[in-house]
């Protein structure tokens, strides 16, 4: 495969959010704007030159470009941290510390493109999560590894694939930049429909043109 081909590590992230907006917009190209992107672009505007700072005894190599050809993955990793001897890969978010699985993945991902290029073992990584100013930390472990490689095949799968049917979760819907083009509860009202043998435009009172 051509290394442009590669599936870049934060449509993985959009893959495992939900698989119809991963095709929306790696696939089919469409992107739009809202308030949870600027947040995000506005977190990420102090990390984004790329170098090597130093705080204390760690040092700091930010946005690092990373790839795998095993996986076929490739993206930038926002910090890569060096500290007592490891190396630990750190992503900034936006949103409050929970458990994205999301976010794990896409963490993930780097860590494994890392090792392929380092020959080294990486343990575990951080999320850095702006809402509640915390870190999160990622242990690397054999069920996250083989969740994130079968999220990256599953993803890739999916790119000659048809379009996925919209997920049933109001609140990633909602949240989504997308809604409006992928117009998730519009979809699914008019599948209901048909399955139930129902014109939509058409109620008790009668049918509408």
């Amino acid at each position: 495969m051509n290394p442009d081909d590669y599936l870049p590590l934060s449509y993985l992230n959009a893959w495992e959010y939900c698989p119809r907006r991963f095709y929306l917009e790696y696939v089919l190209g469409e992107m739009e704007i809202n308030e949870h992107i600027i947040q995000g672009t506005h977190l990420h505007r102090n990390i984004n030159e790329a170098g090597t700072v130093q705080e204390g005894e760690t040092f700091i190599h930010q946005q690092q470009w990373v790839w795998s050809d095993r996986l076929q993955v490739s993206g930038v990793i926002d910090a890569v941290e060096e500290r007592e001897g490891q190396l630990i890969p750190v992503e900034y978010k936006k949103g409050k510390m929970a458990r994205h699985l999301s976010d794990h993945f896409q963490l993930c991902a780097a860590a494994l493109c890392l090792e392929e290029r380092l020959g080294r073992t990486i343990a575990h990584g951080e999320i850095f999560y702006h809402a509640n100013r915390r870190r999160q930390q990622v242990p690397f472990t054999a069920q996250l590894r083989q969740a994130t490689e079968a999220a990256i095949r599953a993803a890739h799968e999916a790119i000659d694939q048809p379009m996925p049917a919209p997920i049933d979760h109001p609140r990633k819907c909602q949240a989504c930049s997308l809604q409006g083009i992928c117009l998730p509860f519009e979809v699914k009202q008019l599948r209901s429909s048909k399955q139930q043998n129902v014109d939509p435009l058409c109620d008790s009172t009668g049918c509408r043109d």
